[in-house]
């Protein structure tokens, strides 16, 4: 598939939605470009605190988990850790991810706050689902200067919501949204839209995933621009 091209996974075509709900990591936010130096002061931390002595785990670990509801994450990613240690990096998580937005660090995708400004002018409510921290989902879009954007960011962190299903359910009736895309890279993003009878649209050019989770998306996008094409047919 070459750059900048879309591959239809069905022979419905996606209709004009009324809302577009997007991910937060691996969607709108290069994640990577954040977590890999959050990732090693986690565990410098840890091992400094005597809560875990172990080498650091490869950050490819922490990456291959984004997505996951928290509390998952470390079971992935340090097994071996008891469950202090594991609580005490949830603190560190969020603590230095905050850190490093507030330094600067951390990327949007390529061309996301452009594309999400022409969406907006073309009248769709647009609004984030993510299985993240509140605190975390709200600054990023704030640090990058697209909150203004969104009518609504929603967070499993802030929701307590067991599955991006629930969070996205949760979304449409506060809203009184009754069509919508899904977009997103992980195969969370897919079943919460299919769940939701939503159209879903899925993000190929993310580094986290296997391609294998996008299964059942109705599109793939290579290039976040694609959406105003896909939104105009």
């Amino acid at each position: 598939m070459r750059k900048g091209d879309i591959s239809l996974q069905s022979n419905v075509a996606l209709s004009r939605p009324e809302a577009i709900i997007f991910d937060m990591d691996g969607t709108l936010f290069e994640t990577d470009t954040l977590l890999v130096h959050v990732h090693e002061r986690i565990f410098e931390t840890l091992r400094a605190e005597g809560l875990y002595m172990s080498p650091t785990p490869p950050v490819e670990k922490l990456l291959g988990c984004l997505g996951m509801l928290l509390e998952d994450i470390w079971r992935k990613v340090m097994p071996d850790g008891t469950e202090r240690a594991q609580r005490r990096a949830d603190e560190l998580l969020l603590q230095y991810e905050l850190e490093g937005l507030a330094a600067g660090e951390g990327s949007l995708y390529p061309h996301v706050a452009e594309t999400l400004q022409s969406l907006k002018e073309e009248g769709f409510k647009l609004f984030v689902a993510s299985n993240g921290l509140e605190k975390y989902v709200k600054e990023v879009a704030r640090y990058k200067g697209i909150a203004p954007l969104f009518d609504g960011l929603y967070s499993a962190g802030e929701y307590g919501t067991a599955s991006k299903v629930h969070l996205v359910a949760r979304l449409m009736a506060d809203h009184g949204i009754k069509k919508a895309w899904m977009v997103g890279d992980r195969s969370s993003d897919v079943e919460a839209g299919k769940s939701n009878d939503l159209g879903v649209v899925g993000c190929a050019y993310a580094v986290y995933g296997r391609k294998e989770e996008l299964t059942g998306a109705d599109a793939l996008i290579t290039d976040f621009r694609e959406l105003l094409r896909l939104s105009q047919s």
